[in-house]
């Protein structure tokens, strides 16, 4: 605020919310205030209030007056009577000034004071100003003493180090030499001399300090007084673990302060330094064997060699590789690293979690007669339903039990004779093409049904295609026997044309005349069972794990998972942890064919088992495995394959002619036999067909028609021709949604035709290309060799002149020596005028290299040819 000459004023300053604390009353009188904001260092500011108050000024005659004044102001301030005198003085000093400058005397002491406040001011900035520069001073001066003694601290760590390792080293030596000393004694016979006594060493103060202990040192004192500064005054324990020296600690002002995180972690590092150094020590580390598959993660590599998971990730950053620990190395890696840690290395594969799940061979001692497996085929409505139901009424113990109350697929019956027979369902022969395609052929014997008022019909043609591929003996049951204008003789007539010749025409097939509606016969084809049974002698150890194949698997709402299984060796019971393909449980629960629970199932006995985590699939082999762990570790592995197994690239053989066809260009194994699967309209095409193609092979190459029969194409056709690698040949039939579904998922390709001469030209041509090019070499000229270069990073050049023909670049060529060929290769160079070029015709000179030879020489000469490869055809 400026202050006029035209009055006079003075300022009364005050707190806005104190009240006068100096005792005095209060003037009254006209007033105006207002509120000034004060800055301070530091960043403090606080408000006031400026009251101005107008007071009249009554100038005292002489100097009596104004010293009057001036002594009443002067015992306001305490000031003893007797210095009365020295303040007049000074009062008539002050009033001479004033009218010399030509203001009042109120205004100049006014002025005075702001002088004086303002030079009080100053100076304190300027020392809060040197404070803040010392306090800054000190702390830099204690960072650098912190520096020092963790750098002390470091080379007594790094001292201590040395020092016990040198021990450690003197003490293995002089064990050492005790022992030689120990030895050479006892070969002189002379008494082992004793050890000499163990010297006390004073314990290291590096070492103390390391464990927080204090040591006393000649000339500590002096360090930490100079460190302080000059004080002799002790470091308490709450000067030592203040932390961090800043500014406001300096000035005063912290007070308490707890212990700073740096310092807790030092005091970490030194306790994890203190128990390493205590577990070297102890004795040194064990070397273990580690197992070590194709991939596995740190994390596992470091449980496996007892490490801590941070050593081997700090190896790893070591070696310049930024990994964790979940992260996935190869097994020569692991190895690297096992090694490295001091541990030995044992190598397995990835598919050596199977090893052993099969078991051991089972001796002839232990194996027991078992009931054969039988399954039933047969063309649609020629009465292979009705004969099922006819055999499961024989069941004595389900006629007791009052009949099948459940069909799982597959059941077993007791005969009245005490023989047990296991039946497989497979309708439409999707399940058992299945299992043949996964090489699972678990049955025994094949009951073909064939209607005596139809004949021998597709379905019965397939059947037959898929008992011979399996191998198995074949009972022939001639059905509806009873029926008007049945001719069983005509079906045993028609069989001949597929190579199945029954007892009755000079054979080895069983052939029993039923009538599954009459019941009749069906004793005749069970005492046939049991003897094809006899002949085949079969047997199997029921005392040991169970294992057999997948019949068939479904999702049941209530139950859950549920597969129906067929035990083909050991006993399966209740609680055994059982692995089916890509899935694993344990038994909760074992059915019957009639729904009741069993403890056990023995060889060839189909029961139904609930606990499994998935459906397997249809033909996939089951095992007993000892744990739920093995179980575990086999079905991922087994998840793993199949997930490779199922991406197009990784399909290993695609049925298909254009991949044959590139597999021959591409200079593959030579394929001398082309499979295929034909199915037509009529039996007449698919005999033309299949003669067509015996037709046109030769000795070299021909065509195997694996099936050929009439209809559409189904399922099972496509898993015939995927199991044999076949492509299928459709001749005005068509494939169902199912089929191209699978055959699309199997890689299985479909050719449909309509006109028979284009179908027999494309497995003609495809044919074709299985057969080796044939190589013709045509001549196109000669050339002389004048003169032989010698050219740097080329080698030799002949200079030629053309006498007849042409000579192409790259072109065969023959080197002849006295009219004798002394080598045979392939013109590498070709040039003229030193421009490379790609022909030079008779009578012009040009430049020739050899590829891979230079022994060449003047008077040469050099014949060219050109080898053209013709493909062969079939006639």
């Amino acid at each position: 605020m400026r202050i006029g000459r035209a009055g006079f004023c003075w300022y009364l300053v005050r707190m806005s919310d104190t009240k006068d604390t100096s005792g005095r009353k209060q003037s009254s009188g006209p007033r105006s205030s207002s509120t000034v904001k004060q800055s301070f260092s530091h960043g403090r500011s606080k408000k006031v209030v400026v009251e101005k108050k107008k007071k009249r000024v009554v100038n005292a005659p002489g100097g009596a007056g104004a010293g009057s004044g001036g002594a009443r102001r002067s015992g306001k301030t305490g000031e003893s009577g007797d210095d009365s005198g020295a303040g007049g003085e000074q009062q008539n000093k002050i009033a001479a000034l004033a009218k010399k400058l030509g203001i009042t005397e109120a205004e100049l002491k006014a002025r005075q004071a702001a002088l004086m406040k303002r030079r009080e001011q100053e100076a304190q900035r300027e020392a809060e100003k040197q404070k803040e520069a010392d306090a800054r001073e000190r702390l830099r001066d204690e960072q650098e003493r912190k520096a020092q003694e963790e750098k002390e601290r470091e080379e007594a760590e790094a001292r201590r180090k040395a020092e016990e390792e040198r021990k450690k080293a003197e003490e293995a030596e002089a064990k050492k030499r005790a022992e030689e000393e120990a030895r050479s004694g006892r070969k002189k016979g002379a008494a082992p001399a004793e050890p000499p006594p163990a010297v006390e060493t004073p314990p290291d103060p590096s070492a103390l300090e390391a464990a927080g202990g204090r040591v006393k040192r000649k000339g500590a004192s002096q360090r930490d007084d100079r460190d302080r500064g000059g004080s002799s005054k002790p470091r308490g324990g709450g000067e030592r673990r203040r932390g961090k020296l800043t500014i406001a600690s300096a000035l005063g002002d912290d007070g308490d302060r707890q212990r700073s995180l740096a310092s807790v972690r030092r005091a970490r590092e030194r306790e994890r330094e203190r128990r390493q150094g205590g577990d070297e020590k102890r004795g040194p580390k064990k070397s273990v064997e580690v197992t070590l598959p194709e991939t596995i993660t740190l994390q596992d590599l470091a449980q496996r060699m007892n490490e801590r998971v941070g050593d081997v990730v700090k190896f790893m950053i070591e070696q310049g590789e930024m990994m964790r620990g979940n992260d996935i190395v190869d097994a020569d890696m692991a190895e690297l690293i096992a090694t490295e840690f001091g541990h030995t290395v044992k190598r397995v594969a990835e598919s050596d979690v199977e090893i052993g799940l099969e078991g051991e061979p089972d001796k002839e001692e232990d194996l027991r007669p078992r009931a054969p497996v039988v399954t039933v085929m047969g063309h649609v409505d020629h009465g292979k339903t009705s004969l099922l139901d006819a055999l499961r009424q024989t069941d004595v113990v389900g006629g007791e039990a009052g009949g099948i109350t459940q069909h799982i697929g597959a059941y077993q019956v007791n005969l009245e004779s005490g023989d047990k027979i296991t039946f497989v369902d497979t309708p439409g022969h999707a399940a058992f093409s299945a299992m043949r395609a996964r090489g699972a052929n678990i049955t025994d014997i094949v009951i073909l049904v064939v209607a005596a008022d139809d004949g021998v019909m597709p379905q019965t043609i397939e059947a037959i295609s898929h008992a011979k591929a399996a191998s198995a003996p074949l009972i022939v049951a001639v059905n509806k026997i009873d029926k008007p204008g049945a001719e069983p003789q005509k079906v045993l007539t028609e069989l001949l044309q597929h190579d199945i010749q029954v007892e009755a025409m000079g054979g080895e097939v069983q052939a029993i005349e039923v009538s599954a509606l009459q019941k009749t016969g069906l004793d005749e084809l069970t005492e046939a069972i049991t003897l094809q049974a006899e002949l085949l002698d079969l047997k199997s150890n029921p005392d040991r794990d169970a294992d057999g194949t997948v019949v068939e698997s479904q999702l049941d709402k209530g139950r859950g998972p549920v597969a129906t299984v067929l035990v083909g060796r050991g006993t399966l019971r209740r609680g055994d942890v059982v692995v089916a393909g890509a899935q694993w449980g344990k038994v909760r629960a074992l059915n019957n064919e009639r729904g009741k629970q069993v403890k056990e199932a023995g060889p060839a006995v189909p029961v139904e088992i609930l606990g499994l985590d998935g459906a397997p699939e249809p033909g996939e082999p089951f095992n007993v495995v000892e744990n739920e762990a093995r179980a575990r570790e086999i079905t991922e592995y087994r998840a793993r394959q199949k997930r490779q197994v199922s991406g197009k690239a990784s399909i290993a053989a695609r049925a298909s002619l254009d991949q044959l066809m590139n597999k021959l260009k591409d200079g593959g194994e030579e394929a001398s036999e082309l499979p295929v699967v034909v199915k037509a309209d009529t039996q007449g095409s698919v005999e033309a067909i299949s003669q067509s193609l015996e037709k046109i092979s030769t000795d070299e190459v021909r065509a195997a028609v694996i099936h050929g029969a009439v209809g559409g194409i189904s399922e099972s056709d496509v898993l015939l021709a995927q199991s044999s690698q076949a492509p299928i040949i459709a001749f005005n039939v068509r494939a169902n949604k199912q089929a191209r579904d699978l055959a699309e998922r199997e890689g299985v390709e479909i050719r449909y035709y309509s006109v028979i001469y284009d179908l027999i030209d494309d497995v003609k041509d495809t044919m074709s290309g299985m057969l080796a090019p044939e190589k013709r070499e045509t001549f196109i000229g000669y050339a002389e060799i004048l003169e032989v270069f010698n050219i740097t990073r080329v080698g030799k050049v002949a200079g030629c002149r053309v006498t007849e023909g042409t000579v192409k670049r790259g072109c065969g060529v023959r080197l002849l020596r006295e009219d004798v060929v002394i080598h045979e290769g392939k013109l590498k160079t070709l040039k003229r005028f030193k421009d490379e070029v790609p022909e030079v015709s008779s009578g012009m000179e040009c430049g020739m290299a050899f590829e891979r030879y230079e022994d060449i020489r003047e008077g040469d000469r050099i014949e060219c040819f050109e080898v053209e490869e013709i493909e062969r055809k079939l006639d």
